[in-house]
C-alpha cells in the first residue's frame, strides 16, 4: 500500500519535455467534434454482451470484436482516444495487427483503464467502491 511518504518525495513540478507532452495529449483529446471511446470492458462485462447475443466469451471473440471497432476506417474523424481493457494492450487482429496500432492508424489516443473495477461498499444501499487504488502507482510503471 502506498504512503503519504511516497507522494511527497513526487516532483514538485514536472520537466519541462514532460509538461509539454502532456498538454499536447489532452488538447489531442478534446478536440472539438471528438469524443472517448470506452473500450474498457472487463472480461466479465464482454461476457454478458456475447451472452445477449448467443456468442461464446473467448479470447478470440473479444479480439475480433476490439477489430471490428478499432479497425472501422474513419473512426479517427469522430474519436480522439480510446480507453481500454489490460489485456487489449497486448492483443492483435487475425492479421497480427496488434490493437493499438489500429488506434495509433486513425490518430486516436488509447489510454488503459488502471483500477479494478467497484465492489459494493458494505451497509449500504449498493453504494460503489474503486478496487485497486492501493496499488495504483505500481501499476502504473
Amino acid at each position: 500500500m502506498a504512503h503519504c511518504t511516497e507522494y511527497m518525495n513526487a516532483p514538485k513540478k514536472l520537466p519541462a519535455d514532460v509538461a509539454e507532452e502532456l498538454a499536447t495529449t489532452a488538447q489531442k483529446l478534446v478536440q472539438a467534434g471528438k469524443g472517448i471511446l470506452a473500450a474498457d470492458e472487463s472480461t466479465q462485462t464482454i461476457k454478458k454482451r456475447f451472452d445477449n447475443i448467443k456468442l461464446e466469451n473467448t479470447i478470440e471473440n473479444r479480439a475480433s470484436y476490439r477489430d471490428l471497432l478499432f479497425g472501422t476506417k474513419g473512426l479517427g474523424k469522430f474519436i480522439s482516444g480510446a480507453i481500454l481493457f489490460e489485456e487489449t494492450l497486448f492483443q492483435k487482429n487475425e492479421a497480427g495487427v496488434p490493437m493499438v496500432n489500429l488506434l495509433h492508424n486513425e490518430n486516436i489516443i488509447p489510454g488503459i483503464k488502471v483500477d479494478k473495477g467497484l465492489v459494493n461498499i458494505p451497509c449500504t444501499d449498493e453504494e460503489k467502491s474503486t478496487q485497486g487504488l492501493d496499488g495504483l502507482a505500481e501499476r502504473c510503471k
